[in-house]
């Protein structure tokens, strides 16, 4: 054998390109045993964070504010499960060269893995509700598993110490191909089972129990019954009420806070002349109202989902200032969540609007865990990144100089909903049979309700659809148009009036800054 060829296999008979395959592969174990140790510690661990997550919100903190609307845009409310898949991604990949690596240096590779975990508990320092204590603990540990999986497994990759040169290792027979698969793959599964088992002790299981424990109180006013009419039961419109389970959600936690109602508190502060502390079944003690309100992100593009209905239930905000007392100067009130969210509208708002709550419950049930239990911010006619603060801890009051999460990264301070429709029927691109086919949607404009929708065929002139029942100026309408629907393509356009008069503008705008604008077009394919 000549010296190239020599060079070229390793001390397992292996060329070297497959020894490098083995050694990758055992890297990516490593990582994923890593990660999967940490994520069970932290699970088990009071107040210990999953580094993973504490790395994703890093990332969603430090981008830029158009690579943050532009995923968005892109991925909706899939942005987070991608987000933590490329993390995951980026990390076993990292973990493939750090086994490679480790054939002949394996110091630096364990010092990989020292880096990666320090990287880990330093994003997760950032969050003031992390122990130092715990969180290095949690870094320590899957620091300490990755490097003696990865150790463990190049050895069986490439019989004799992880680290020696080819020249040194004496002459063993190949290791088993399956044997080193089957080990490899069993220490993978092993740590996406400690994975969901961290996940599964994080406490939402627990917190969960405590919600569904919860009893309401019965509403001083409440939203009452809704009347025959208001929901025209259309099949393929959407429906008045969205279900909890369907209901958008567009936030920046890639976990969702689990907040123990017993510790919980809720801190009135700022610009106020009486500044006082709620706990939850003081919260829950003071007189509630219900209140049927739509919700809309400022990232919902025209003829976009990302808007819901729902009824809400909770403390009118006027009540909580009133008792606080304004402060000269108290010009914005400012929503903080447990996880360091902020979002800041006018005070007035506040003021004049009964409906702006505390909300604790959403159709008839405590808050869901995703949509901000155990308490919230809910304020009609306002896009939420000004005023829908999740998983509620602090109302702030301030003046207008003090800027929430999203005015930084390049969003206006006012966040008025706009008048807005959508076509549900027919779908977008859809193919319908001729005949009388129904054009159905539903239109909202929060605080000043929807007077009209009128529907254009082809260019054609504008014809007034039939609305449903009003339910209330705060939350969106049905409408329906019956149409003659004839062979060929055909283009469909709606357009809203609100109470106020103001028609649903034509120019299409982005949603940066302040909500998209424009009417929504759908193409539909007539044919038998």
């Amino acid at each position: 054998m000549t010296d190239a060829e020599q060079s070229t296999t390793d001390r397992s008979g292996m060329t070297g390109s497959a020894g490098r395959g083995r050694a990758a592969l055992a890297g990516l174990a490593a990582v994923a045993a890593a990660l999967g140790a940490a994520e069970l510690l932290a699970g088990l661990l009071d107040r210990a964070p999953s580094l993973v997550i504490a790395v994703g919100d890093l990332v969603v903190d430090s981008v830029p504010g158009w690579l943050e609307r532009a995923a968005i845009a892109v991925l909706g409310q899939a942005d987070k499960p991608v987000l933590i898949a490329g993390i995951l991604v980026v990390a076993a990949a990292l973990g493939a060269v750090l086994g490679v690596l480790g054939r002949h240096r394996f110091a630096l590779a364990a010092v990989g893995f020292a880096a990666f975990a320090a990287l880990g508990v330093a994003a997760a320092m950032a969050d003031g509700r992390n122990a130092l204590p715990v969180t290095v603990a949690v870094g320590l540990v899957g620091a300490g598993v990755g490097i003696a999986c990865l150790h463990r497994l190049l050895a069986l990759a490439t019989p004799g110490a992880p680290g020696a040169s080819v020249a040194d290792a004496p002459p063993e027979p190949p290791v088993d191909r399956r044997r080193f698969l089957a080990v490899t793959g069993g220490t993978t599964a092993l740590a996406v089972l400690a994975g969901i088992g961290g996940f599964l002790l994080s406490g939402r299981e627990r917190i969960g129990a405590l919600r569904a424990a919860i009893r309401l109180p019965a509403p001083v006013r409440p939203a009452g019954p809704v009347p025959a009419g208001a929901d025209l039961e259309i099949a393929g419109l959407t429906p008045l009420f969205i279900p909890n389970e369907e209901f958008y959600r567009i936030d920046t936690a890639l976990r969702v806070p689990t907040v123990d109602v017993d510790e919980w508190q809720l801190s009135i502060r700022g610009l106020v002349d009486r500044p006082f502390t709620l706990t939850y079944p003081e919260l829950m003690a003071m007189p509630q109202v219900e209140a049927d309100i739509t919700l809309a992100c400022v990232s919902n593009e025209v003829g976009g989902d990302l808007v819901g209905n729902a009824r809400w239930q909770g403390v009118p905000l006027r009540d909580l200032l009133a008792r606080a007392g304004l402060q000269p100067g108290a010009t914005q009130l400012v929503g903080r969540s447990v996880d360091g969210f902020t979002a800041g509208f006018p005070t007035r708002t506040a003021l004049d609007l009964e409906e702006a709550l505390v909300a604790v419950a959403m159709n008839g049930e405590p808050l869901p865990l995703e949509h901000g239990f155990p308490a919230r911010l809910v304020v009609p006619g306002l896009y939420g990144y000004v005023s829908a603060t999740k998983w509620l801890s602090a109302i702030e009051l301030s003046g207008w100089d003090v800027d929430g999460y999203w005015i930084p990264r390049g969003w206006a301070k006012a966040g008025p909903v706009k008048t807005q429709s959508r076509i549900d029927v027919p779908g977008p691109g859809g193919v319908v049979a001729p005949g009388r086919r129904p054009i159905a949607g539903v239109a909202w404009a929060p605080t000043r309700g929807i007077d009209q929708v009128e529907v254009s065929i082809d260019g054609g002139p504008w014809t007034v659809a039939e609305l449903a029942l009003p339910l209330d100026v705060d939350c969106w309408r049905q409408w329906y148009l019956p149409w003659e629907a004839t062979p060929g393509r055909h283009t469909i356009a709606a357009r809203a009036t609100d109470g106020t008069g103001e028609v649903q503008t034509d120019v299409r705008t982005p949603v940066a800054p302040d909500g998209a604008a424009g009417y929504p077009v759908i193409e539909v394919l007539v044919q038998e």
